[in-house]
């Protein structure tokens, strides 16, 4: 896991975010989940929000992702498993962040925003997935840690089946 230390927030640039946000998105496109759920802190939480109520307050309504650590490392845990129909074997996927904007320095911790398209090809079928990256991320010495991730997808509904069997 990163280590917190006290890292400036005026110090960190652009650059580096968007070199984080690319690692993220390398790890994700490989599988290697382990690794990805590192980057978050033990208090975090990853939401995918409804795509009618992207705005909407998680605790008052329903979403297709909420889960704070120890539901995210289930899910993980969850996903690596063969038993995991829809997703043994895994989808391809290949993801392209752009727009990355530090949108306000904190005393401890950034938000970022970010663009996202993730193209997803499994068992002769390919899909794409457009949105936005809502971040919370608390400079370290080796890099940042994800307090919290909210991926607000740019659909007006999902196919048939209404869930997402992958990371965002």
């Amino acid at each position: 896991m990163t280590t917190v230390e006290a890292r400036p927030v005026a110090d960190v640039t652009r650059a580096e975010v968007e070199d984080f946000l690319f690692h993220e998105a390398a790890l994700l496109d490989d599988w290697r989940l382990e690794e990805w759920i590192e980057l978050f802190t033990l208090d975090c939480t990853y939401e995918v929000p409804a795509t009618d109520a992207p705005d909407a307050d998680p605790g008052l309504t329903w979403s297709l992702i909420h889960d704070r650590r120890t539901m995210l490392e289930q899910r993980i845990i969850r996903l690596k498993k063969p038993a995991a129909h829809a997703e043994f074997p895994h989808s391809q996927t290949s993801r392209i962040i752009g727009n990355v904007r530090i949108t306000e320095r904190r005393a401890d911790a950034l938000l970022v925003e970010a663009n996202f398209i993730v193209s997803r090809m499994k068992a002769g079928k390919f899909d794409q997935y457009v949105g936005r990256h809502h971040y919370e991320l608390l400079p370290a010495a080796d890099g940042f840690l994800i307090r919290r991730k909210k991926s607000v997808l740019a659909h007006d509904r999902l196919d048939p089946q209404g869930k997402i069997s992958f990371v965002l």
